[in-house]
């Protein structure tokens, strides 16, 4: 197994940064973020249609690239690294995993041409009151009718619910967990955007009442591919933050070499050193799990549940700790609404929770290894 990138990946990744900065500069994620719909989509449009982003781990018969999951690790650290704001981790890292890990070609058919060329929207519904990421958190029911499905319960912390054009709902039926594709605007599906700490990635509540859906693969065999997702979404999330993380030591490094205090830049006195030292090994070994995360994710080997919640359990802490040490080296001008820095600081939160705490992760990371 190779665990370096190749040229065409470095320069997949060069392409993509570039593409970011003219897209998704700081002024342009406060401007999305005070819209209801989160995103540009001529934005969107361009990156499926110009760079083909939304399918480039899609399978060239359903439209996509055919490329595999170490591509999608590097595109997703540089989303991280720009706080691209936009249904992307909904529709490829949650709805598209989804779909190609569930048994269902025909499902895939319909509905993966669409998310590959950027046409559909889509998003998972999975978290509930409980706020549970496993199987007995999935609670919502769904009922089976003479010519289809029904749907009845309440979904939270759905990742751009308000803009999604399929939603793929956790539902329980008498035989376990499913899965089930509801559109938008079908009957009795009703969104309602949430207010979250961080306003770069909308989460909406859906709530259901009898809301008509189409059973996606086997009745009671959904949770292994819900699971697996998980798992690929840990991945991804952890590649995000990644990018955020090494994007704000940068920062740390650039103001301490060019703040002067008491007659020398910041960056000589040996507390800020010793901070950007300590946040340089925790981003270089968050980027060793992450990308590790990945390469076992392409070769499709039985350890990926145990690196997954490694990945996602170290790279949160990273993260949210380069994140807040970045606002102190900052000092009085971190904490300020003008200054970036809190918008990193509020994404690292945010991330940290999603999925599952580290706490969470480590008690998952044991069980899957024996322990």
């Amino acid at each position: 197994m190779n665990f370096t990138f190749d040229a065409d990946q470095e320069e997949l990744r060069a392409t993509v940064r570039r593409f970011l900065q003219a897209k998704s500069p700081e002024s342009e994620v406060r401007r999305l973020m005070e819209t209801v719909e989160g995103y540009d989509p001529a934005v969107w449009r361009q990156a499926a249609e110009q760079m083909g982003l939304q399918g480039l781990a899609i399978p060239e018969e359903f439209g996509g690239g055919g490329f595999g999951y170490p591509e999608l690790v590097l595109v997703f650290e540089e989303m991280g690294r720009a706080l691209y704001c936009g249904p992307f981790f909904s529709t490829v890292a949650l709805a598209t995993n989804l779909l190609l890990a569930v048994d269902d070609d025909s499902a895939r058919a319909d509905y993966l041409p669409g998310l590959a060329s950027g046409e559909t929207i889509a998003t998972v519904a999975l978290a509930e009151h409980s706020g549970r990421w496993d199987a007995e958190g999935v609670q919502l029911s769904a009922i089976e009718t003479d010519d289809s499905w029904q749907l009845t319960g309440e979904k939270l912390y759905v990742l751009d619910g308000a803009v999604a054009d399929l939603i793929l709902v956790a539902a329980r039926t008498a035989a376990g967990v499913s899965v089930f594709a509801a559109a938008a605007g079908a009957p009795g599906l009703v969104v309602e955007p949430l207010t979250t700490m961080d306003q770069t990635r909308k989460q909406a509540r859906i709530t259901f009442t009898q809301t008509p859906a189409r059973l996606i693969g086997r009745d009671g065999d959904g949770w292994s591919a819900l699971s697996h997702m998980l798992d690929l979404a840990a991945v991804a999330l952890a590649a995000e933050q990644v990018g955020g993380a090494q994007f704000v030591l940068e920062m740390s490094v650039e103001y301490a070499k060019t703040r002067v205090q008491f007659g020398k830049p910041i960056g000589t006195f040996q507390a800020i050193k010793h901070k950007c030292a300590d946040m340089l090994l925790e981003v270089e070994s968050a980027k060793s799990a992450a990308y590790y995360g990945g390469w076992i994710a392409a070769s499709g080997e039985d350890e990926l549940p145990a690196v997954a919640s490694l990945a996602k359990a170290y790279c949160s802490e990273a993260y949210l700790h380069a994140a807040a040490e970045n606002i102190q080296i900052h000092g009085g001008i971190g904490f300020t609404w003008e200054h970036p820095a809190h918008l990193y600081f509020k994404r690292a939160k945010t991330s940290e929770l999603l999925f599952g705490d580290p706490t969470y992760h480590r008690e998952q990371l044991a069980s899957r290894i024996g322990i």
